[in-house]
């Protein structure tokens, strides 16, 4: 029986109880992640590596590919959490029926303002970072300003060093696809923020969050006749990732997860266009068209390789994203833009158990019961189902697993070792040698 006193008793009861409630429900939690992450290294070596590039003024473009449960959000969430840790700006959406990267109907703009809400840094990690970085970056810049030139807030001359120093920073977004108009609005709310204009302040912030429908309403409210629309919000997205490095942070993530509905779009024209999307994304990425950005999407097999709906029914996408001949003779290569998940073994599963079984005991305040002896037995049941070497999910044994503590420890009196030999902890053997075989069917095959 395992110590009572161990590192897990350390975790915040908070914290503890979000990752042991999100990961029963077969959800990823957004906090402590550290404290249970298991395996994944080479992948994560891969994205870092990425992080290097975009830290350096480059782009790059990565598709996440496993199936339900398989640890795809997982991995995207400890991506965010590293890439916010060294001064990245994350922003982040699930794709839906409502949220596309393209749609005549506002898809594309709903996924662009999913995103800019969930716009996060270390600072402020749960989102709506946006106005946080704005007022940040000014107050840098009055800072530099005092540095550079000896002057005070309060010297006549001192406003107009300091928008000398934004117009340089504007000026350089001006050669950049929209640049102008966003670099017009940038100056809009220095001007709101210095003067304390809290009303042109909100309509810049509502025009950065795509909020305006009509350009009638944007030159009314701010004299600019352009709005973000579907057809060029990831546009916005490059240069707000321009304006960031201008800002002070090293550059921005995307990540865009569940790209299974785009799968599901059952018109095959509205899929083709969501795909060209895709394309092009990939395409600025690659071709260095982009700077200081990252793009990480992620789906799952289906969705990639069905080549009657999925991303190969695109024979440009294709032909950019299915795996070389050496790749499929079983090497991977994780610097390929598809990355594809391999499950988890047994050996990272028990270090995982192990972990949970210690947070649990943390958080009720109990000596752990489970035995070294009854997670190995545990595990031995879980990948005893027939196929679950290739087939089994972290989440399937997380979730298990999770029940297993909460009834143990609701029900002192019962025992482990009888639960896990139980009908609800044993699967189903293959069996065929102990009947008779109709010799018709000895070489049928499904």
């Amino acid at each position: 029986m395992a110590d009572s006193t161990n590192k897990f008793d350390k975790i915040p009861r908070r914290i503890a109880q979000t990752l042991l409630n999100s990961l029963k429900g077969g959800v990823v939690p957004r906090v402590g992640l550290p404290y249970i992450t298991v395996g994944r290294r080479k992948e994560m070596e891969a994205l870092l590596h990425d992080i290097d590039i975009i830290n350096e003024g480059g782009a790059s473009f990565r598709l996440i590919v496993g199936k339900y449960g398989s640890g795809k959000s997982f991995l995207i969430q400890t991506l965010r959490n590293y890439a916010m840790d060294r001064n990245f700006v994350v922003v982040d959406a699930d794709l839906s029926p409502e949220r596309r990267l393209y749609g005549n109907n506002g898809q594309g703009l709903a996924t662009y303002r999913e995103m800019i809400k969930n716009l996060s840094v270390k600072t402020r990690p749960e989102s709506g970072a946006l106005t946080l970085i704005l007022d940040k970056w000014i107050d840098s810049v009055q800072t530099e300003t005092v540095e550079e030139y000896g002057t005070r807030p309060e010297d006549p001359t001192f406003a107009a060093k300091v928008e000398q120093k934004i117009f340089t920073v504007i000026h350089s977004m001006q050669d950049l696809v929209h640049g102008f108009d966003f670099a017009r609005l940038l100056t809009m709310y220095y001007r709101s923020f210095i003067d304390g204009d809290d009303d042109l302040k909100g309509k810049v912030l509502k025009w950065f969050r795509g909020e305006y429908t009509t350009k009638t309403e944007a030159r009314q409210d701010l004299g600019v006749g352009v709005i973000i629309t579907d057809d060029d919000w990831y546009d916005y997205l490059k240069l707000f990732a321009f304006f960031f490095r201008q800002a002070g942070y090293k550059g921005m993530l995307v990540f865009a997860d569940e790209l299974v509905n785009l799968y599901k779009i059952p018109n095959s024209i509205a899929r083709q266009y969501n795909y060209e999307k895709v394309l092009s994304i990939y395409n600025d990425a690659l071709q260095g068209k982009a700077q200081y950005i990252g793009i990480i999407m992620s789906g799952t097999p289906q969705c990639v390789e069905d080549t009657r709906r999925g991303m190969y029914s695109y024979e440009a996408l294709r032909s950019r994203l299915q795996e070389g001949k050496f790749a499929k003779q079983g090497g991977q290569d994780l610097l390929a833009p598809v990355l594809r998940l391999q499950p988890l073994t047994s050996e990272e599963m028990m270090v995982l158990t192990e972990k949970l079984a210690d947070i649990h005991a943390g958080l009720y305040g109990y000596g752990r019961k489970i035995t070294d002896s009854d997670l190995v037995d545990f595990i031995k049941i879980e990948y005893g189902r027939i196929g679950a070497e290739a087939n089994i999910t972290p989440r399937e044994v997380i979730r298990d697993f999770i029940e297993l503590l909460d009834i143990v420890y609701q029900n002192p009196d019962r025992d482990i070792r009888t639960l896990l030999q139980s009908d609800a902890f044993s699967y189903t053997k293959p069996d065929k040698d102990d009947k008779d075989i109709d010799s018709r069917f000895a070489e049928f095959t499904l």
